[in-house]
């Protein structure tokens, strides 16, 4: 980094910083130079000439560096595709720093872009830049963050359909496995009122079930369908009551099944994409990883090496590694609530998923339980011990090997039937 130029040099090119407090609307802007002094503020509309006006104007100053509070979006694109150093400061870093400069804490956009330059040029050893994915990593995260809200949207309409039909048609509720599984709205389809399912008999039933391919019968027979629909409460009388939720009904199940079928087609997307990304194997190689675990882990943890120099700063992004405070005699750990909130849940998901497929990630859990602690803690316990692995993989672009990760564990541990977690992978 160079210093500032003294009064009169043309040896040296001052140092100067940039702060960019963005919205979906137009972007603060401010410049200061290497005292902290603000040289230019300016607002650009969020728009293609005016994310071109901010490239210029950056570019002409020659900054060292520009902070925002995101760290993707089309203003940071546009900053990278520039050339530029971006630094991300977090939108509850901004908040807290405000007392920095003042006790007033308004938020003012023009106010908040100095404070990004000014935290940059002073904390800017703190700060790592912000380094992209490659494309077909935001590819497939794009594809990832999308089926994510489509499940999130699935399961709003589910618990919507089942307070419904509580009210309406109580027996259905619990009748099948899912009530938003295909056997059940097939089932509503057929049966959308008590007065159509008055119509079924116990032979009646299984002649229905068979016909729509029903797979359980051997967990759950037609007489026992039937038992649960004659037991059930009877639901709402015939009558422009029943005729309205009737349509009700039959809505919520148009809606579920448009939801399960885009979600299929956007997990066929994710297989393809998956499936051409050259970090793939890393990720499908983890035992019951699948095609959607695998791609999360994936598309969360990028293909950046040096944003996670280390297995530790992986664990603390994903929320695994836990918080240690500390302030006059009292010290405790906390659970970490700052990180990527959908990397913690991908991980803890597969982790939690690995426990039926891995006998040393049922045992480091076993374990973690006989040490009195709940599940939700010993399955944290358990990621952070395969978050080690992962990163190793990762970092060496090395798919896992079961065998080998199990023979290093017993030749780490010979003496004991259940050996520690270790982070030896391949």
């Amino acid at each position: 980094m160079t210093s500032a130029g003294t009064a009169g040099s043309t040896d040296t090119e001052p140092v100067r910083w940039g702060g960019v407090d963005w919205s979906w609307s137009e972007h603060a802007v401010c410049i200061i130079d290497d005292a902290g002094a603000a040289i230019e503020r300016f607002t650009v509309p969020h728009t293609a000439p005016g994310l071109a006006k901010l490239v210029t104007l950056l570019r002409r100053h020659q900054i060292t560096g520009v902070a925002i509070e995101r760290g993707d979006g089309p203003v940071v694109a546009a900053l990278l595709d520039a050339g530029l150093a971006v630094f991300v400061i977090a939108s509850r870093q901004v908040t807290a720093l405000r007392s920095r400069y003042g006790t007033a804490g308004n938020k003012d956009d023009r106010f908040d872009a100095y404070l990004l330059a000014d935290v940059l040029r002073t904390d800017r050893h703190r700060l790592t830049p912000l380094s992209g994915d490659t494309d077909a990593t935001i590819a497939l995260r794009m594809l990832i963050r999308a089926r994510h809200d489509l499940v999130k949207a699935r399961v709003a309409a589910h618990n919507q359909l089942r307070a419904h039909l509580q009210l309406a048609h109580p027996g259905v509720v619990g009748l099948f496995h899912q009530l938003d599984g295909k056997i059940s709205l097939a089932f509503l389809d057929r049966f959308p009122t008590p007065r159509h399912a008055r119509w079924l008999s116990e032979k009646r039933l299984a002649a229905w079930l068979n016909a729509a391919h029903y797979t359980r019968a051997n967990t759950r027979t037609p007489a026992q369908l039937f038992g649960h629909l004659r037991h059930a409460p009877a639901g709402l009388p015939d009558g422009p009551a029943a005729d309205a939720a009737e349509s009700i009904t039959r809505e919520q199940v148009t809606l579920l099944r448009s939801l399960r079928e885009r979600i299929d087609a956007l997990e066929t997307h994710i297989a393809a994409a998956l499936d051409a990304h050259a970090d793939a194997t890393m990720f499908t190689s983890l035992p019951r990883s699948g095609t959607v675990r695998a791609a999360t882990l994936l598309a969360e943890i990028g293909d950046v090496r040096a944003r996670f120099p280390t297995d530790d700063a992986l664990a603390a992004a994903a929320g695994i590694a836990p918080s240690t405070r500390a302030s006059g005699r009292a010290h405790y750990v906390t659970f970490r609530r700052g990180c990527n909130h959908r990397l913690r849940q991908a991980i803890v998901d597969f982790a939690d998923g690995s426990r039926a497929a891995h006998p040393w990630a049922q045992d480091t859990y076993a374990r973690a339980r006989a040490r009195g602690l709940n599940h939700a803690h010993a399955v944290r316990v358990l990621a952070r011990a395969w978050l080690r692995i992962i990163w190793r993989c990762w970092n060496d672009h090395t798919p896992y090997e079961q065998a080998r990760h199990l023979a290093a564990v017993a030749a780490r541990h010979p003496q004991t039937a259940t050996p520690e977690p270790t982070p030896m992978a391949s």
